[in-house]
């Protein structure tokens, strides 16, 4: 069973809805983060990224950026800007980008699910990321973006969703990149505990983005417990989606060199696992196990061959383990691709046009577009206990930080 509650949510204002919601802190550099805010004093990026309101020299890990953000916080409060809800409830939050459209629910599970392995994760967190989050949550006493949940969708969930998103909207607004984020609250009783129960039912909780904020969330639960600290530590914030409303793009990939080959030596080297052909007009492959290939101002549809990869093991068969596994480090000597800089991870949000700008004009010599990994792979996975390759998934959109903040003490 999945313990999932409602909570008080510190929350911006109607009216400011718009101007307080930022994308999270870690899909930007500092520098875009101070660019981002310009003219924007209620950002929450200056909560969530507080180091861009420090000066230049200041150390990643110095006490005066958690400093800041709690004062920064603070000041969001105290003029009115963001109020906290006087009772628990759910928040249902829509996102839409395009034609893809998610709705999940706003609330908080537990910290103890999650340091039993009942809530599924399948990526690795590194320690310096994970120790960032942990003194953030503990400086600001409170949780100040989401983690992205999915679970297996359930009827009993999406009825009431449906119902309550059928009403007045709390939020309704359209952000800079062009997506649309529209919140109502669930307040009635009678659906809370239907919510509640539903998600009893729920055998699995994975987490599909923001792996460092679960375990930073985690580490306060834990310490806080040590102290005596209050129960609400022991919860952490996210939205939870059903699994059928999620789309994962695809995570290219593009490399500086060949190692010493021509392009045609490349091209007979890789051939003794992938079939080759030409003039691949899509671009983008369009079934698992096909890869698009940029090379010298052409694009090629490669495809592993059979039996070279073990179909039955769930991370061996993935499309970012068969480039990583049987081209990537055989053929081009990338062995770390979590810390080798001859590589570079391009999001499928910026397209194939992406990759030949590399390749034509910044010097890289060979890119690779990849099938999209799915949430059943992704589930599928996560049950294993395995982790998945680097950089293999890249969810849109992303959700927003500020719109819902729980509070480590809720009679703040």
């Amino acid at each position: 069973m999945a313990l999932v509650l409602p909570f008080r949510a510190l929350r911006p204002r109607r009216e400011y809805a718009a101007q307080v919601a930022a994308l999270p802190y870690d899909v930007m550099t500092r520098e875009e983060g101070k660019k981002a805010v310009e003219g924007k004093p209620l950002s929450f990026l200056r909560v969530e990224k507080s180091e861009i309101d420090v000066p230049d020299a200041t150390s990643p890990d110095d006490v005066i950026i958690y400093e800041t953000a709690k004062r920064n916080l603070a000041r969001l409060r105290d003029e009115g800007i963001l109020k906290q809800d006087s009772s628990p409830c759910y928040y249902i939050y829509r996102q839409q980008m395009g034609a893809q459209v998610q709705t999940g629910i706003v609330g908080v599970m537990s910290a103890l699910e999650y340091g039993e392995g009942k809530i599924k994760k399948h990526e690795l967190t590194r320690q310096d990321k994970e120790d960032d989050r942990t003194r953030h949550v503990d400086y600001v006493n409170a949780q100040t973006g989401p983690v992205f949940i999915s679970y297996s969708a359930r009827s009993g969930i999406n009825e009431i969703v449906q119902e309550v998103a059928a009403g007045e909207p709390e939020y309704d607004f359209t952000a800079e990149d062009s997506v649309r984020h529209t919140a109502w609250l669930l307040t009635d009783q009678v659906q809370i505990e239907t919510v509640k129960s539903e998600f009893a039912k729920v055998s699995t909780l994975y987490i599909a983005d923001g792996h460092h904020r679960a375990a930073a969330g985690a580490a306060v639960a834990r310490k806080r417990r040590k102290e005596g600290g209050p129960r609400e530590s022991d919860m952490i914030l996210a939205v939870f989606f059903p699994h059928d409303q999620l789309k994962v793009m695809d995570y290219n990939r593009a490399v500086k060199d060949l190692r010493g080959l021509t392009p045609e030596e490349f091209k007979e080297k890789i051939s003794n696992r992938f079939s080759v052909s030409n003039n691949f007009a899509a671009r983008s492959p369009e079934r698992p196990h096909d890869f698009g290939m940029y090379l010298s101002g052409r694009w090629y549809r490669i495809t592993i061959k059979e039996g070279v990869y073990d179909a039955a093991d769930p991370v061996a068969s993935l499309d970012a383990a068969i480039l990583q596994e049987h081209l990537l480090a055989p053929v081009l000597g990338i062995d770390n691709p979590r810390t080798d800089e001859r590589i570079k991870f391009i999001g499928g949000i910026r397209g194939m046009s992406e990759l030949e700008k590399l390749v034509d004009q910044e010097g890289y010599a060979v890119a690779f577009s990849l099938y999209a990994t799915s949430m059943q792979e992704i589930m599928k996975v996560a049950d294993a206990g395995a982790i998945m390759p680097p950089k293999s998934t890249w969810f849109e959109p992303k959700l927003r930080s500020g719109l819902f903040v729980h509070c480590l003490e809720q009679g703040r």
